[in-house]
């Protein structure tokens, strides 16, 4: 048996809040409360005053989840106060959707037409599509949508065609302005910073010479600001197959140097792809023939990826500490999955139950994407973890490094725990479908739906066990509180499931 994962997408949304957490954990909470969306990284910046959140979800999920974001930005978010060093047009400025794995291109286009219509008609934001999505040419390319900024957009919409939306009112929102959604391929944002302020005149002529609609390099948007007291050549790598991120350092370096400048340090915005890192590397110390498939974990990860069962239990069984308690439940979720979905199958088409054959065959549906989805979840608590134990492992001599260390590792809990929390959602909804299959479904199968049930309490059970000892191991507990508290509740909904299926199971049986 192997564990698959789900056609899932990437989703980048950009908010224009940088300087108040409690608003930018408002949104990223209303991201993850999602079903399915995992959230994976949230890196704001100040002097830009925006934020760039990264998450994961199956198709099925990643429009609700963006949808629940914009709709926080904007209640929280007022353009006609915001100022920042990055161009911005609207609360949620930019959202693309970028295809994973199996997922095409074309199905994340239809995920950003899908978002655009509902949020122009349910939040009265106007939308406009861009790069894959864009409906004409000349709003393929996001600066060019986002020309004038919120400022001249406000006076634009409604008085110039060109300025027509996509989706939404002909006329700006007040507070929230417009969006900007789409689907491209995956975007490394990646800033390289050449020294003092008085260096910025120098940031702007690099950012001009490097990006490509300047002449420059392929693939490569670039600005020139000021960013905390420094001069920063702000890029956008659209394609890092045609300019790596090495080459683009390379280019500005050489331009600053040319200038009598030199470069201080670079950093990357939000996630990169492993390949883009690991190709910078070898580059950097001149490696000859090196590939991807000499990297110790990507064998891990390949060996991981088709498991059988026995093979599973053997690595649980092993001194490892992942695969650990939360793919176990996760895995015991998709089981009850797979067992709710089987007992819906039974029950169709049969004469007996033609009074529930529409309701069970919504359920094996829902049955087998809550299966995906808890598959999924074996692989992603696994991840986790290892995204804990290097936090553990900064270094921390210095009170800096220290800070940097005790923010790392909070960040990495609440990663941790929001992991099986959403197995423990999920789980929840499978033991709701195995009650209805225990009592509507074929009763030659009762037992199968029983053992469904209980199946799905007790991953629930293990997963909210998870998300708590992660709570408890936080230095700002009360952060991860609302997911401790949200895990008993969710605890107590699927035992009442399960016990819901154990009363029918028990009258059928005698």
């Amino acid at each position: 048996m192997e564990f698959p994962l789900p056609r899932l997408v990437e989703c980048v949304p950009n908010f224009s809040e940088g300087r108040r957490p409690d608003v930018i954990k408002t949104i990223t909470d209303a991201i993850a409360s999602t079903p399915g969306a995992v959230l994976l990284d949230a890196s704001s910046d100040a002097s830009h005053n925006r934020t760039v959140v990264t998450f994961v979800a199956p198709a099925e999920s990643a429009v609700e989840a963006a949808f629940r974001g914009i709709a926080k930005a904007r209640e929280l978010i007022d353009l006609t106060t915001h100022r920042g060093e990055h161009p911005r047009i609207g609360a949620t400025d930019v959202c693309p959707f970028i295809p994973l794995g199996d997922t095409t291109m074309d199905e994340c286009v239809a995920l950003a037409k899908q978002l655009g219509e509902r949020v122009g008609k349910e939040l009265g934001i106007p939308v406009f599509l861009y790069e894959r999505a864009a409906s004409r040419p000349d709003r393929t390319n996001l600066a060019d949508v986002r020309r004038g900024e919120f400022e001249k957009a406000r006076d634009d919409i409604g008085t110039n065609p060109d300025r027509t939306p996509d989706f939404g009112p002909n006329k700006i929102h007040a507070t929230a302005g417009a969006t900007v959604i789409g689907a491209r391929p995956f975007l490394v944002a990646y800033n390289v910073y050449l020294g003092p302020a008085t260096n910025v005149a120098v940031a702007k002529e690099v950012a001009k010479k490097v990006r490509f609609s300047s002449g420059g390099l392929p693939c490569v948007k670039g600005l020139g600001l000021e960013v905390d007291g420094q001069a920063q050549v702000s890029m956008n790598l659209t394609d890092t197959d045609t300019t790596p991120i090495w080459r683009a350092y390379e280019a500005v370096k050489a331009e600053a140097a040319a200038r009598g400048v030199d470069v201080t340090w670079s950093e990357i915005v939000g996630l990169v792809p492993e390949r883009a890192v690991l190709e910078t590397a070898a580059h950097s110390v001149q490696l000859r023939g090196f590939s991807r498939a000499m990297v110790l974990e990507q064998k891990v990860a390949e060996a991981m990826a088709s498991e059988t069962v026995n093979e599973f239990v053997a690595a649980v069984a092993s001194s490892a500490p992942v695969p650990g308690g939360g793919s176990v439940a996760a895995h015991v979720g998709a089981l009850a999955g797979a067992l709710a979905q089987m007992v819906a199958g039974l029950t169709v088409g049969k004469k007996k139950y033609v009074a529930v054959d529409a309701e069970m065959r919504t359920l094996a549906a829902s049955a087998d994407a809550l299966k995906t989805r808890l598959a999924a979840l074996v692989t992603l608590d696994a991840a986790a973890y290892a995204v804990v134990s290097s936090a553990y492992k900064l270094p921390k001599e210095s009170p800096e490094q220290q800070a940097t260390r005790d923010v790392a590792i909070q960040a990495a809990l609440m990663h941790a725990a929001a992991v099986p929390l959403d197995t423990a959602r999920a789980a929840t909804e499978v033991a709701a479908l195995a009650a209805i299959c225990a009592e509507k479904g074929n009763a030659n199968a009762a037992s199968d739906a029983g053992v469904s049930a209980l199946l799905a309490e007790a991953a629930c059970r293990g997963a909210a066990y998870n998300v708590r000892i992660n709570v408890s191991s936080m230095s700002d507990k009360a952060a991860g509180a609302p997911m401790a508290a949200e895990a008993t509740r969710l605890v107590a909904a699927a035992s009442e499931s399960a016990t819901r299926a154990t009363l029918a199971i028990e009258k059928q049986i005698g």
